[in-house]
């Protein structure tokens, strides 16, 4: 399956370049596009084995790109899989009806998992001949996949970045275990001009923060070991550090736990599902202009 061509079709430059390495480093030829406009261009020229499509992109989204698809005999064949900032119900639905054989939510996919529904995909593909659209398959055809948080994505820290922009070379600390989210995390910061230390655990993060001051930090709360509300806690009764704004970026996403982390002396609470790393990005810098 490795020489099958692959269109990304994804308008944030991370997320779309770490999805893009992966899958070339399967062997897959690998194309890639930021808006739907774009990518019915590109299928109309090239004619891809199947699409990983984003939903909400300027100038035409994901659904109008599938509506389009179903129009011509051609391109409604090409299977998709599509990648989504949520998962609800109405949003699956009528991918699914438009043909969508996967459905999978972008905050907290693992690329692994990605690359084994685009090889299911595919096969399926070749063995049946699948066809895209029409909305006459069964009911299971469609998984909605949440994945879980695994270690798969390694981006080195030594990466050269563009010159600073919104950071301004602002010093943040990422306190996150999933390898993938924490390394996109990191890359993203450091693309926006961000100075980023990153940490795993308590220990980890405790070492940074005895070397230098983050200006702002970015705290996970489900870790090994000591969990992110213990952490919180420490920072917050500790006279050098308790001023640093910390932002807690979690998938756990009940009252109490929104409630506990905020009395404990959080600025903010995201829930990971519900944003995409633009929109971290910028609830960040409000905190930072509040300083």
């Amino acid at each position: 399956m490795g020489n099958k061509k692959i269109l990304i079709v994804e308008d944030d430059v991370v997320l779309r370049d770490v999805l893009k390495e992966k899958l070339l480093q399967k062997g897959y030829v690998m194309s890639a596009v930021e808006d739907g406009e774009q990518a019915l261009q590109h299928m109309a020229e090239d004619k891809p084995d199947l699409i990983l499509l984003d939903i909400l992109m300027p100038r035409k989204g994901g659904m109008e790109v599938m509506e389009e698809m179903n129009q011509d005999d051609e391109l409604k064949k090409i299977p998709v899989i599509v990648i989504s900032n949520s998962g609800q119900p109405v949003e699956v639905q009528r991918a699914k009806k438009l043909g969508a054989k996967e459905f999978l939510i972008k905050a907290v996919f693992d690329p692994n998992e990605v690359l084994e529904k685009v090889e299911k995909v595919l096969n399926e593909s070749s063995t049946n001949a699948v066809s895209f659209g029409g909305g006459e398959e069964d009911e299971d055809s469609t998984t909605v996949v949440e994945l879980d948080d695994k270690e798969t994505k390694d981006v080195s820290n030594k990466e050269k970045f563009s010159e600073a922009r919104r950071g301004n070379k602002c010093k943040i600390l990422v306190v996150e275990d999933d390898k993938f989210l924490r390394e996109l995390f990191v890359r993203k910061m450091f693309n926006e001009g961000f100075d980023v230390d990153s940490a795993i655990d308590a220990e980890q993060a405790f070492d940074v923060l005895k070397k230098k001051k983050p200006e702002i930090i970015l705290l996970d709360l489900i870790l090994p070991g000591v969990d992110g509300f213990e952490i919180l806690g420490q920072i917050k009764k500790d006279d050098k550090l308790k001023d640093i704004p910390v932002m807690v970026i979690s998938n756990l996403g009940q009252k109490e736990d929104i409630d506990r982390a905020m009395k404990l002396g959080a600025v903010d609470f995201l829930i990971k599902a519900n944003y995409t790393l633009d929109e971290i990005i910028t609830r960040v810098l409000i905190v930072l202009n509040k300083k």
